[in-house]
């Protein structure tokens, strides 16, 4: 099977040493997305709603990318620094995928990449 990388400007660029995101046959694999403006780099802060948005659209834009869409995601990885805000990422994410709620995991970890609280990752079909 092919591997392709996905790269995409309505995204982020990869701050390290890794791609957006994965394209292998039908299968879709992102990064782990932040809440980092695609345009500005610079990290999207306020309230936690408004983190969380950005990473969902961070997260949709690479899957977009490589061919799917809100749809055709399978599964979903979250990463939370405090599973206190649990609630209310879940009605945000409800938001997003209100017609086909994928697979997920959510699990606390003690720290993210530039001190974010939210963390998402995906698989995806094309």
């Amino acid at each position: 099977m092919r591997k392709e990388e996905i790269q995409n400007d309505e995204a982020p660029a990869a701050v390290g040493a890794y791609s957006q995101g994965q394209q292998v046959g039908e299968l879709i694999f992102t990064s782990g997305q932040i809440a980092l403006h695609p345009d500005s780099g610079e990290l999207v802060t306020g309230s936690f709603r408004e983190e969380a948005r950005q990473v969902l659209e961070n997260l949709l834009a690479v899957v977009e990318a490589g061919g799917g869409s809100r749809e055709s995601i399978v599964k979903t990885t979250v990463y939370l620094t405090d599973l206190s805000l649990y609630d209310e990422l879940n009605e945000i994410y409800s938001d997003y995928f209100a017609k086909s709620l994928p697979a997920r995991s959510v699990v606390e970890v003690k720290a993210l990449p530039r001190g974010v609280n939210l963390e998402i990752e995906a698989i995806a079909t094309k």
